[in-house]
């Protein structure tokens, strides 16, 4: 569909909100779920045709008239929707009535998807209208009624029509030029058209002398890749319990009024740095926090909460010095307020909630804006972990932790939600400080509780299921296993008792020793199999996992998972040379009851290969049949080999030093040299004292 600007503009001059709602409900049903990619992606797809092209010998690939076609009607269109999104911005700052307002709103909705097309939305004047059509200030937004440019839809019109002539021009004095000189042409003007938003002054400063397309171009730049329209996608960070395009039969029509103008401030916010800074700079923060803190207090939130909640979300995590703000100003308290009133919550005790195991499942709704507020909390509180709270900020955290266990232990009406909802709540349980985390055990028992010792295993076995999930799915495995393996080792130094209960489920006493540990499906497997990815930070977080499930006993440690699994913990941690049984990375101070050996383990264990860790079958003497000048010749063979190989810097051999880490051998020799020197000239001194002396 092409967009009729001059049509909305005729509209807008002679009054007639009919047409102009129209046909920007045409467009909004049009271009409902297009989005913006970079064009990078479709010259890769070309690229890719071309190659094809001269692999089977089709044809001889040039890029055809079509092609140059495509890229000058992407060209137009972006021209289009920048000088639309100018006129909507003009045009709301008017008196409009509140449907076509919401019109608007959802056009500028979908041209906020475009970074290209942002330069009239991130002015100041802009953000403040869409600031105050939120509900975020009452103050006015509006420009002076007195616009100084009378002409301003006049040379909007006139632009287009340059902009037109220009390019019939261009395509004329071009037509002799060949396929691949016009495909140089085309990209030769994306380039062209790579700038920064940032540089965007306000809108009422923006001239439209020249007239041209150049001109045109040059007051809107967005991001410094050009944009392409596509179809079929939907846009991940939109709720899911809001239809596109779809009125809630509930909504007021101030409240979907605020509604697409929240959404408009998420997508300018989430697509420009320049608007980050200046929302931050004009304090508008400080009115969406006085909208949540309001809204915590409320008995039913509004269908806006969740994009209240999402604007916060995405200024807390782009712009760090917000939430350190935030947390000074009470930001814990009035998200964890929110966090309970979203849950329902009730409570039993100080720090207990009640947990009915017959209350319904959480709605999508509430799930959505549960996950929004947990992420918000985890971008206030991310630097808490290693700091040592008050005793007012340690039970703000405690209140905070037993309604976290609430969203551990209650399901969603969908399972997704609920994996989504338990992963947040496992990253926010990781920035708060650990020893806030006790309330979690300190529960009392209940008749189906999971136990270990007397101490309450339900957050413990619920964490330990969601670990179990995440392995087993085996995708993006370092962003959703990574969390919930530093909150298991943080919570096993801990805890005796939590050690312990996860002990008995991951590391099972050894029975079965034909397998290497790292095969089969089961968690032990799959963490053992963890320890020698090629992620550095995962490989660790599974290796410090088993080691303290193991109390950091390195024999232990070796036994369960094979030296050559072990090798690369204990290598960084300097524990090769097995200096010693156990070497404590922590003040953990580890109960001494005795890893005891099993029946079957016992027989077995002298055939077992320390570094495979398991029963090993016989091998035949390679030796074996050959004289002792024959096993002579292939010892000198095999040590000029290796000679070879480490002069030529193919290997390099390596020992152990006394620290227990790898080292170069040339290294452990001169320092052998070094030790042997000293100790010689220690014994000189000695002598001559002795001497001296006598």
């Amino acid at each position: 569909m092409d967009l009729d600007l001059e049509g909305i503009i005729q509209c807008i001059k002679q009054g007639d909100e009919n047409g102009v709602e129209t046909q920007l409900q045409e467009f909004n049903k049009e271009y409902a779920q297009c989005f913006f990619f970079d064009s990078e992606e479709r010259n890769q797809r070309k690229k890719k045709r071309l190659e094809e092209f001269k692999k089977n010998k089709v044809r001889d690939y040039a890029d055809s008239d079509s092609d140059c076609d495509e890229y000058d009607q992407e060209d137009r269109g972006l021209i289009l929707r920048q000088n639309l999104a100018v006129v909507l911005v003009r045009f709301i700052r008017t008196e409009v009535k509140c449907p076509l307002l919401r019109v608007s709103l959802r056009t500028l909705r979908i041209l906020s998807r475009d970074k290209k097309v942002l330069g009239p939305l991130v002015t100041d004047s802009a953000l403040l209208m869409l600031a105050k059509l939120a509900g975020l200030t009452t103050g006015d937004a509006s420009d002076d009624s007195s616009d100084p440019d009378s002409d301003f839809y006049d040379n909007i019109i006139a632009s287009l029509a340059a902009a037109k002539m220009l390019q019939c021009h261009t395509d004329e004095s071009e037509g002799d030029i060949g396929a691949n000189d016009q495909n140089e042409v085309c990209l030769d003007e994306d380039a062209k058209s790579d700038t920064s938003v940032s540089n965007c002054g306000d809108q009422d400063s923006i001239s439209f002398l020249g007239c041209n397309r150049t001109s045109i171009n040059e007051m809107h730049r967005g991001d410094t890749h050009h944009k392409v329209l596509e179809r079929g996608r939907r846009d991940r960070r939109e709720s899911k319990m809001d239809g596109e395009g779809e009125e809630q039969g509930s909504e007021s029509g101030e409240e979907a009024q605020r509604k697409e103008a929240m959404k408009v401030l998420c997508n300018v916010v989430y697509n420009s740095t320049w608007a980050q800074e200046r929302f931050s700079a004009l304090r508008l923060i400080c009115g969406l926090t006085e909208r949540l803190s309001s809204s915590a207090s409320g008995s039913s939130p509004s269908s806006v909460h969740f994009y209240e909640l999402r604007l916060m979300f995405l200024m807390t995590a782009l712009r760090r010095e917000l939430s350190t703000q935030l947390q000074k100003e009470g930001g814990v308290s009035i998200f964890t307020a929110a966090l309970e009133n979203c849950l329902n919550v009730q409570w039993k005790d100080q720090y207990e909630c009640v947990l009915d195991p017959a209350a319904p499942a959480i709605s999508v709704e509430a799930s959505q804006r549960i996950i929004e507020i947990l992420k918000i909390l985890f971008n206030i509180t991310y630097s808490s972990h290693r700091q040592e709270p008050s005793e007012d900020d340690a039970a703000l955290y405690r209140h905070l932790v037993a309604i976290l266990r609430l969203c551990l232990m209650k399901k969603c009406l969908i399972t997704d939600d609920t994996d989504e909802l338990q992963g947040h709540t496992v990253n926010l349980l990781s920035a708060l400080p650990l020893q806030c985390l006790d309330v979690m055990l300190t529960v009392p028992l209940a008749p189906d509780s999971q136990d270990c010792q007397g101490v309450n295993m339900d957050c413990v076995h619920t964490l330990v299921l969601f670990m179990e999930r995440r392995l087993e799915l085996g995708e993006k495995l370092k962003e959703k296993v990574t969390p919930i393996l530093n909150l298991l080792t943080e919570s096993c130094r801990a805890h005796r008792e939590t050690r312990h209960y996860i002990r008995k489920r991951i590391l099972p006493p050894l029975r079965d020793t034909s397998q290497r540990p790292e095969e089969g499906s089961t968690v032990k497997s799959r963490l053992i199999r963890l320890m020698t990815n090629l992620d550095t930070d995962l490989k660790h977080c599974a290796a410090d996992l088993i080691f303290v499930l193991c109390k950091e006993n390195v024999g232990r440690f070796v036994k369960y998972t094979g030296y050559g699994n072990a090798a690369g913990l204990l290598a960084t941690r300097g524990l090769l040379g097995g200096q010693g049984s156990r070497t404590f990375s922590s003040d953990t101070q580890y109960s001494s009851d005795s890893d005891s050996d099993t029946e079957e383990y016992r027989q077995v264990k002298d055939r077992i290969n320390p570094v495979t860790g398991r029963v090993e079958a016989e091998q035949p003497d390679p030796m074996e049949g050959m004289t002792e000048e024959e096993k002579e010749e292939e010892a000198k063979r095999l040590f000029m080999l290796f000679n070879k190989l480490s002069r030529e810097n193919i290997i390099q051999p390596m020992g152990v030093d006394s620290e227990g880490k790898l080292v170069p051998m040339s290294g452990l020799r001169d320092q052998s040299l070094s030790e042997e020197g000293k100790s010689g000239s220690e014994n000189d001194a000695e002598e001559e004292e002795e001497g001296e002396k006598n």
